[in-house]
């Protein structure tokens, strides 16, 4: 038996005017999800608890089949293991994200106008990271480079009783002064983030980037602070040897600590540009090594998402359908018996630009067992099939066991 889930992060959403009240997953041409569909378990399933924040790692936690309450310790965390960063007891990550600030004089009133600055290139960002690393680097702190905006900084005796600090793609578009670190334990982070602006703005990556029409990558955003993550083995918890396949640091970080072997694929890039074909081939590729289990993440929906790109959104999950399960399907074949699991992780309505926790749609394909399922995959479909999973970490039993 081999088992695929097929994660598309943030595909579910709200209607949207401009799709004639549909939500993407209704505009779009996917074929393969709804054939699927039809023969399919489909529902709800309530990946991120009420009391927690929406994010992709208490979400993909969940459908992996760890409680978030148990195992989550902070978004950072993960993605520095990813890095490689051996985090001490005492050390805290914090996510550091390569952002665009407008250009007001005083630094409380400047606005976020891109979260990922123009989803800037991995080779441009480790020039900049490194710059802001020769400059802020101590025996207090230390910054690391990781892919395109998202990079990592440790303090070193650190403390978590920062305060909020708030993710920037939340307040894009947004004045900053409401959300600047405020807590006197942020003291620091809160200097360093003013300075960056000073130390990159006219860096000559950005003085290229402005020649080219494309946004700076001008100061520095902190957040997503945690303590050093720990998971159970996934091949413990449920006894099956398991890939993971993901552009981001977050979801390798997941897979480097839940044990899977954790797959790098050329051109991966975390959007709609990503290598959709390669991770395919990748996952077919695990499986005739002799993999049990393949986890596909797919980053390109909620980025459309957060970046209010209506018909891109649309674009990503059909290119899903095509580049992605349709040659997965092909290439299960010869298996005989398997199982797919599609689903999003939380849903990023195009209207908010940011995250939810609302349940999302999932479908369950068995090969060897056909259900009566729904026309076609999408919220409003699953939703009408009564099925919810109120615990989101419950997700991976259903799959695999039911």
């Amino acid at each position: 038996m081999k088992y695929l889930v097929l994660l598309c992060d943030g595909m579910a959403d709200y209607p949207v005017d401009e799709l004639g009240g549909k939500t993407p997953m209704q505009a779009a041409n996917k074929p393969n999800m709804d054939m699927l569909a039809r023969k399919s378990k489909t529902g709800l399933v309530k990946t991120v608890a009420d009391k927690m924040k929406p994010g992709s790692d208490v979400a993909n936690l969940s459908v992996l089949g760890y409680n978030p309450e148990i195992y989550y310790t902070g978004r950072s965390p993960l993605e520095a293991g990813s890095i490689g960063i051996d985090m001490a007891p005492d050390d805290v990550s914090f996510r550091c994200n390569l952002v665009t600030l407008s250009d007001e004089e005083d630094y409380n009133d400047k606005t976020i106008l891109d979260y990922c600055a123009d989803d800037i290139s991995t080779e441009e960002a480790k020039i900049l990271v490194d710059f802001i690393a020769g400059k802020f680097n101590n025996d207090e702190f230390e910054y690391y480079s990781g892919v395109s905006y998202r990079h990592c900084l440790i303090w070193h005796n650190g403390t978590l009783d920062v305060g909020t600090l708030t993710p920037p793609h939340d307040i894009t578009g947004k004045k900053i002064r409401e959300y600047i670190p405020s807590h006197h334990n942020a003291a620091k982070l809160y200097e360093m983030m003013v300075k960056s602006y000073d130390l990159l703005k006219d860096h000559p990556i950005n003085q290229k980037r402005r020649e080219r029409g494309l946004r700076p990558a001008n100061a520095i955003w902190l957040w997503g602070e945690g303590k050093k993550a720990s998971l159970a083995p996934f091949k413990e918890k449920y006894g099956l040897s398991a890939s993971m396949i993901s552009a981001v640091d977050l979801l390798k970080g997941i897979g480097k600590f839940s044990g899977m072997n954790v797959v790098n694929v050329e051109g991966a890039t975390g959007y709609i540009d990503t290598n959709f074909a390669g991770k395919a081939a990748a996952a077919l590729e695990e499986f005739e090594k002799g993999q049990d289990f393949v986890y596909i993440h797919i980053e390109a929906p909620d980025e459309c998402g957060h970046r209010h790109e209506i018909s891109n959104k649309v674009k990503s999950i059909e290119l899903i359908d095509s580049l992605v399960l349709g040659p997965v399907l092909k290439g299960l074949e010869k298996y005989g018996d398997y199982k797919i699991m599609i689903l999003p992780d939380h849903a990023t309505p195009l209207a908010l630009k940011t995250h939810t926790n609302d349940p999302v749609p999932f479908l369950i394909y068995s090969k060897s067992k056909t259900e009566d399922g729904t026309e076609r995959f999408s919220e409003e479909d699953a939703a009408s099939t009564g099925i919810f999973v109120e615990k989101g970490y419950e997700i991976m039993d259903l799959f695999l066991k039911g």
